[in-house]
């Protein structure tokens, strides 16, 4: 496929995943204010373990996200196939730090049980699909390895849902705390559903390198 045909949709998904990856950048040049550390309590911003799971998780985060985006390009992978697979073991490597911190970071979530509950099955969720993922891959079977990864990236995807839903409800709900309890189920929910769409609306397709599901976002 000519590259100059991979679609709007793609576009501007690898854009976001782009921007958002590179923002935890901020989080290290910028005071211990800035952002979501603005909500947490002094003890907590003070708590060492606590520290190191919340940068693990959004470092390792932004590169799977910067990571993952690039794995959907078929001819791109066909192209550069030691190049996928290379990016592919940085994405899952990338998850599984950033997932297992990120299910520890939840325990302490602005907006308490709520969102702790719903940001911890998020991670949950992200480390299964992509162990999933990675599993099916090593066995060859990959068409549905790139279908459990179009599940991943949906996962991966709720940094940047997160932060388009919040500007919204803050607004609606007039509050920062309920907003953050509905966007921690809202970034990632409407994701997986779209992704078991997307999966579904298309039938099986031959392991030519050009998964059916894959070519939404490429046509």
């Amino acid at each position: 496929m000519d590259q100059a045909r991979i679609s709007w949709k793609f576009h501007l998904m690898a854009a976001f995943a782009v921007l958002i990856g590179l923002y935890p950048l901020m989080y290290f040049i910028i005071d211990v204010d800035f952002g979501l550390l603005s909500t947490k309590s002094v003890d907590l911003l003070e708590n060492h373990a606590w520290q190191r799971a919340f940068y693990l998780h959004i470092a390792f985060g932004g590169i799977s996200l910067l990571t993952g985006w690039f794995q959907f390009v078929s001819k791109w992978r066909n192209q550069w196939p030691k190049l996928h697979r290379r990016l592919g073991y940085l994405y899952v490597s990338s998850v599984i730090i950033s997932g297992i911190s990120g299910f520890f970071v939840s325990w302490n979530a602005t907006g308490g049980l709520i969102a702790s509950f719903g940001f911890g099955s998020l991670s949950i969720l992200w480390l299964l699909f992509t162990s999933l993922a990675l599993w099916l891959a090593i066995k060859r079977q990959f068409e549905l390895h790139r279908k459990a990864m179009i599940f991943s990236y949906a996962a991966t995807f709720a940094a940047v849902t997160l932060r388009l839903w919040l500007p919204i409800l803050v607004p609606v709900y007039g509050d920062f705390i309920p907003a953050y309890q509905v966007v921690s189920w809202l970034c990632w929910v409407p994701n997986l559903i779209f992704a078991w769409w997307l999966v579904k609306k298309r039938p099986e397709a031959q392991d030519t390198g050009k998964a059916s599901a894959v070519k939404f976002i490429e046509s």
